[in-house]
């Protein structure tokens, strides 16, 4: 059966680890490779190093962030943030990165995911889905029909709405060679609320890739929901790991316990 991965994420912002709430109010929570480095140590399966201010800036990725962080953590390292062009994403992965992730570039130019997935194979690839719940009438796309699965996809770091189905932006993210999804729930980000299963199951039931559930977490039972009612392949968690609220052996503790199978056991991870 397949292991759950637990994946601590660094959104970087000037060089720092930051955390705020649905992606705004941001606070100070670290340098990056001093946490990448305790993460490794406290038993993550993977770390997920996102440039959060990269694409409002339109600039590209801090590689020497990037280099520095992969040198303190010898555990698979997904960078995202800045990645525009294929030669951006060689940069990334000449820097240490195991896989990139695309968003805000991907949609506006999805051709760029299958570009980088013929160049690196899809197993590099990840596109980030930053998604938000439609209320009221809700918006249209551009040929104005309604959003169809309730969720719409929002851009430049949560930021910008683009009347694009989030549900039908993933199926076509893993027709155009995503190898992986990186689904954040902007209504829950950083809020404890516990992760959207609803947007979770909705992408996960459509896809043959594995799904990372982001945005709400605030203990190990959110984590076991995530997979069991959303249907999530690994669960990803900042501002609850930054903060020492909730220990990586902790969350693998609760899965291990709800019967969910685990990458080491509790007792190998607290050693």
């Amino acid at each position: 059966m397949l292991r759950r991965r637990v994946i601590p994420c660094l959104d970087v912002a000037h060089g720092r680890v930051v955390k705020g709430t649905r992606f705004v109010d941001l606070v100070d929570a670290g340098d990056p490779p001093e946490l990448a480095e305790r993460y490794a140590r406290e038993g993550a399966d993977e770390l997920v190093y996102l440039d959060i201010t990269a694409a409002p800036e339109e600039r590209g990725t801090l590689l020497d962030i990037v280099e520095r962080t992969a040198r303190r953590a010898f555990i698979p390292l997904t960078v995202g943030g800045g990645v525009r062009s294929v030669d951006e994403m060689r940069d990334v992965l000449r820097a240490g990165a195991d896989k990139v992730s695309l968003n805000t570039r991907a949609v506006a130019e999805p051709d760029l995911v299958s570009r980088c997935a013929a160049r690196f194979g899809s197993q590099a690839v990840v596109v980030a889905i930053d998604a938000r719940r439609v209320t009221g009438d809700g918006p249209r796309d551009a040929g104005g029909n309604a959003v169809a699965s309730g969720f719409e996809v929002v851009v430049r770091g949560g930021r910008d709405p683009v009347g694009l189905d989030a549900v039908a932006w993933a199926v076509r993210a893993v027709e155009l060679g995503a190898g992986e999804l990186l689904v954040t729930s902007i209504d829950r980000d950083g809020t404890g609320a516990g992760f959207d299963t609803d947007l979770l199951r909705s992408i996960a039931d459509r896809v043959e890739v594995p799904v990372i559930a982001s945005g709400g977490a605030a203990g190990p039972a959110d984590f076991v929901a995530a997979v069991r009612e959303g249907g999530a392949d690994a669960v990803l968690a900042a501002g609850i790991f930054h903060r020492r609220e909730v220990s990586i052996a902790d969350v693998k503790a609760g899965m291990a316990a709800a019967g969910l199978p685990v990458r080491g056991t509790p007792s190998e991870v607290a050693a």
